[in-house]
């Protein structure tokens, strides 16, 4: 649990339990124990008070585990149906507190139908409310959903690393032609590529594919072609719909010029937009660039790596349907058709 977490719960648990003790319950005789009781335990009125202004999940359970008291937002969260907390893990955190007496925190993720179907991420802090509250038994949770905090943080980590994976390649060093190319084997650099962009697109449920000629080859820099080829991946898996297909082709167009390209099905480029996508900063919808982390940087190095290599680059788009880059090179001298 993060230290602000930590702190916010522990402040919480700390107020329920002042108010217990301010407004307890007196604990019944032994002789009423063994009496049919004559209806539910009642919660001190400054704990319930504390529970309804909670903007967190907080739920108190009896010593048979049936809920006394639900914050709305742990029944709109769905942690609670009815007198029942339904989350498993939950339910034996608490049994765990009631038999020890030892405050329990931690954090915890899944996906369950009690949770509505999300995937979910909650701090989590179970504490016992002492014996001399309704009788004893009774134990506090309090549960914080963090899914949010979690989803800002990943999307700062991956603007980090693509702005750190962009700036390996100052577009400013690539005015230039390849000092010192060398033959390029365009298989190894569609497979590495291939190979980087991959956990990134199944986290999304998108397949990655490659498909025509193999054993083309280029004059040039293949960590180069490998930044520019995983720039268009990225691009593609960061606008497109979850559970679709980007495919990377290879083929020979003529008998001097290589083309490798890249298709998607997402979500398209603007007419108005095609010819200033690969401009440096420039974004078609900022909006969505700063939730995918786009640094605006990426189209740009794939012009310069191309004009390097002595080629050009060419993009097709149709909005919702999808846009094609495909990277057009001299082959290299000799090389087979």
């Amino acid at each position: 649990m993060s230290a602000s977490a930590s702190a916010y719960l522990n402040g919480v648990a700390s107020e329920a339990s002042e108010a217990a003790a301010a407004h307890p319950v007196k604990p019944r005789s032994p002789v009423a124990a063994q009496a049919p009781v004559a209806g539910p335990v009642r919660l001190p009125a400054g704990l319930s008070a504390v529970l309804a202004v909670l903007s967190s999940s907080a739920v108190v359970l009896d010593s048979d585990d049936l809920v006394l008291e639900a914050s709305e937002a742990a029944r709109s969260f769905g942690l609670v149906e009815g007198d029942k907390l339904v989350v498993g893990e939950l339910l034996a955190l608490a049994r765990q507190v009631r038999r020890d007496g030892e405050i329990r925190e931690g954090e915890m993720d899944g996906t369950a139908g009690a949770l509505k179907g999300r995937t979910t991420s909650f701090a989590v802090r179970v504490a016992p409310l002492g014996p001399e509250v309704g009788g004893g038994g009774l134990v506090l949770l309090l549960v914080e959903d963090q899914t949010e905090r979690r989803r800002v943080e990943e999307v700062r980590r991956d603007f980090v690393a693509n702005t750190s994976h962009e700036l390996k390649t100052p577009v400013g060093a690539l005015a230039e032609p390849i000092p010192d190319p060398v033959p390029v084997d365009l298989d190894a650099v569609v497979a590495e590529a291939l190979d980087r962009g991959r956990m990134k697109a199944t986290s999304r449920g998108i397949e990655l594919a490659s498909t025509g000629t193999r054993r083309l080859t280029v004059l040039g820099e293949e960590e180069l072609l490998v930044t520019a080829l995983r720039n268009l991946l990225d691009n593609a898996v960061a606008y497109s719909p979850e559970k679709t297909r980007v495919v990377v082709s290879t083929r020979m167009a003529g008998r001097d010029i290589v083309e490798l390209s890249v298709s998607d099905e997402g979500i398209g480029i603007p007419e108005r937009d095609l010819e200033r996508i690969f401009e440096r900063f420039y974004r078609v919808d900022p909006a969505r660039s700063r939730v995918t982390g786009g640094t605006g940087l990426g189209l740009a190095i794939v012009k310069h790596v191309t004009a390097a290599h002595g080629g050009k680059v060419t993009v097709t788009s149709k909005e919702g349907a999808g846009s094609t880059f495909t990277l057009r090179l001299p082959a290299r001298p000799g090389a087979p058709s």
